[in-house]
């Protein structure tokens, strides 16, 4: 009897245990949200337009990773980024009060921050557009109940901010610096990167990075980030978008909701 009573127990209270299973795309779609916020918020505080930047898998690709003219300040941040692929961020202006006309200095308003564990940007939403002046493509179509509800578009480009640091000088030759994805805010708080007329939607996938680590020092390696989506398909089937209004600059969650 005391077996059977354990049992109905168990059965009862195993639900409601589950339930306070941290949730990782809710908690990093939070994050994302306060980090939009922020974005605007410095745009507006310093009067001047503010980039939210991401961190692309291979950015050490481009052309203008110039790793071996750079300080070992700059090596050390850069080798830092081969773990913060699709889930690394960080706030930058290309000019400020006080600087003289014509002479700008971009500034990092903040280090390079990571979102929580278990979550990530979707890596469709950094499929570079065909060149830095073209329009991002459509890279993900979400459905809700059989009928299209959003069309997410790429992150925009950029070869213009300084990368990974605000210390690093440009490439001995070609591009200036490593091309960035990113979002930017005017100084009214408005969204003035994406495609116009379209408001920005950032797609959290639920599930685990993996990096490439040297097997003594334990330090991520440059390799591609591999992605676990968790459980498969919750990226469009169980959507979590950061959706930011491209007249307001302000940003909100859209969710699946299911009829």
């Amino acid at each position: 009897m005391v077996i059977a009573i354990m049992g109905i127990l168990a059965a009862v209270a195993l639900p409601s245990l589950r339930g306070l299973k941290p949730n990782a795309k809710v908690a990093a779609t939070g994050q994302l949200l306060e980090a939009v916020g922020r974005a605007r918020q410095l745009a507006i505080s310093q009067r001047t337009p503010v980039y939210m930047v991401f961190v692309a898998t291979n950015f050490w690709n481009d052309p203008a990773f110039a790793f071996s003219s750079w300080t070992s300040n700059d090596q050390a941040v850069a080798v830092g980024l081969y773990d913060k692929q699709l889930v690394g961020y960080a706030y930058v202006c290309l000019r400020s009060i006080g600087d003289q006309p014509g002479m700008h200095t971009p500034r990092y308003l903040s280090s390079w921050r990571t979102l929580v564990p278990g979550a990530y940007i979707s890596p469709e939403k950094f499929t570079p557009p065909a060149s830095l002046s073209a329009p991002p493509p459509v890279v993900l179509t979400i459905k809700t109940n059989g009928l299209v509800a959003y069309q997410v578009y790429g992150f925009n480009y950029t070869n213009t901010i300084p990368f990974p640091s605000e210390t690093t000088k440009p490439a001995p030759s070609g591009a200036p610096y490593v091309k960035l994805p990113y979002i930017e805010f005017d100084a009214t708080g408005q969204l003035v990167s994406g495609l116009s007329g379209e408001p920005e939607l950032i797609p959290v996938s639920e599930g685990s990075v993996n990096y490439a680590r040297d097997v003594n020092t334990k330090a991520a390696t440059k390799a591609s980030a591999q992605v676990l989506e968790r459980p498969p398909g919750n990226t469009t089937d169980n959507y979590s978008l950061v959706a930011i209004d491209r007249l307001t600059g302000r940003a909100r969650v859209e969710r699946r909701k299911v009829q």
